[in-house]
C-alpha cells in the first residue's frame, strides 16, 4: 500500500508543473492589486527573484493578460473576459439566474450568488435591484468572505477545524466601525450561521448595507454556493430582513437546488 501511496506521489509530482503554478499566483497577486505593481514589488509578494518575476510578467504581457505602464504591471480585461466565458458556461447558473431574477423583482432589491475563493468569495450571477447602492458589484466581483453575509454562509460549510485554520490565516481588516475583527468573535458568529442556516449582514462591509444570505446545496447536501439580498439599512432593519426577505430567499434557493436533483 505505501508503495502504491509513493508510485502516486511520483506520478503526481511529475505531472505538476511548477511554472505554471508560479504564474498563476503572479496573476492572483495582480488581481489583488488593480493599481498595478512594479518589478521589485511583484517579486517581494510572489518570492521570486527579480529576473524571476520578470519572465513571468513579461509572459503575462505578451499573452495580452497583462500591461506594462511605466514600471508598473497591471492585469487586462482579457482576464475578466476569460472568467466571465467559464461563468457563463456553468449551467447552474444558467438555470438558477431565473429564480434570483423572480426574486429581486418580487423584493425591488438586488439578489447575488457566490462561491468561495480561498479568502474571498467571487460574485458568479447577480440581478441588481432598481435601488443604488454605492458598492459596485457585478459577476467576477471579489469581497472578502468574513465580512459579507455570503462569506460566512460558505464559510458555515466548512468544518469546524478548517475555520479555525481559516481564521488564523486569513487577513482580517475593519471595513466600517461595525466590522467584527475578533477571530473567537467570527468562530462563534459562523458556528450559529452553521446552526440556524442562514447569515445577516449589518452594515460591516459598508454603512448603509445590509444584506442576507442562505446556502446552496447539492444532492450530497455540500454548500456549494450562497446567494443573498442586499438592501439599504433605511429600508429594512436586521429583523425585518429575517422577517421580510428570509423565507423569499429560502424558496428561491430551494429552487435553485432543485437542479441538483435533476443533473
Amino acid at each position: 500500500m505505501m508503495e502504491e501511496d509513493e508510485s502516486t506521489k511520483t506520478q503526481a509530482g511529475r505531472d505538476h508543473v511548477g511554472s505554471l503554478t508560479r504564474g498563476l499566483a503572479v496573476m492572483e497577486i495582480l488581481a489583488a492589486h488593480p493599481a498595478g505593481l512594479t518589478l521589485t514589488e511583484m517579486a517581494e509578494k510572489a518570492g521570486l527573484t527579480r529576473a524571476g518575476a520578470r519572465r513571468f510578467l513579461l509572459t503575462l504581457v505578451a499573452s495580452g493578460y497583462a500591461v506594462q505602464d511605466g514600471r508598473k504591471f497591471q492585469l487586462t480585461p482579457r482576464l475578466i473576459a476569460t472568467a466571465r466565458t467559464w461563468i457563463s458556461g456553468q449551467t447552474l447558473w444558467a438555470y438558477g439566474e431565473q429564480f434570483m431574477r423572480e426574486l429581486s423583482n418580487r423584493l425591488n432589491e438586488s439578489c447575488s450568488a457566490a462561491v468561495l475563493a480561498d479568502e474571498d468569495v467571487v460574485y458568479v450571477a447577480r440581478v441588481a435591484g432598481q435601488r443604488i447602492l454605492s458598492v459596485a458589484l457585478h459577476v467576477g466581483t471579489r469581497l472578502p468572505a468574513i465580512c459579507t453575509a455570503m462569506g460566512r454562509v460558505l464559510l458555515s460549510g466548512l468544518s469546524q477545524v478548517e475555520v479555525e485554520r481559516f481564521l488564523a490565516r486569513a487577513r482580517i481588516e475593519a471595513r466600517t466601525p461595525k466590522t467584527i475583527t475578533d477571530r473567537k468573535q467570527l468562530g462563534q458568529e459562523i458556528a450559529q450561521i452553521r446552526d440556524k442556516g442562514y447569515a445577516t449582514m449589518d452594515e460591516e462591509l459598508e454603512i448603509g448595507l445590509r444584506s442576507i444570505a442562505v446556502p446552496i446545496r447539492d444532492r450530497s447536501g455540500t454548500i456549494v454556493a450562497a446567494i443573498n439580498v442586499s438592501t439599504q439599512s433605511a429600508r429594512f432593519s436586521v429583523s425585518g430582513m429575517e422577517q421580510e426577505l428570509l423565507p423569499h430567499l429560502r424558496a428561491a434557493a430551494a429552487a435553485i437546488e432543485d437542479y441538483f436533483v435533476v443533473h
